[in-house]
């Protein structure tokens, strides 16, 4: 189901969702850098190239589509559709 339909009843019935809290967001950054430097030990000691993968991911907050369509942090790989 297209998203703009889902935003439309969304607004007609008076729903919002809240915006994630910046401390949420930084949160869960974090923790996923902490997962990104497990997985490549390469990225423990170079900050730059950590933060670099995690903007190549993608993992920034979307909102979700599902039942209560709660945010979501969904990757989505470099070249990949």
């Amino acid at each position: 189901m297209s998203s703009g339909i889902i935003d439309y009843f969304k607004r007609r019935l008076g729903i919002e969702e809240k915006p994630l809290h910046p401390l949420d967001r930084r949160a869960a950054k974090h923790w996923v850098k902490q997962r990104l430097a497990h997985i490549f030990p390469e990225l423990r000691g170079d900050p730059e190239a950590l933060e670099r993968a995690y903007r190549e991911l993608d993992l920034e907050a979307r909102p979700g589509g599902g039942r209560g369509g709660e945010t979501i942090f969904e990757a989505i790989l470099p070249g990949k559709l």
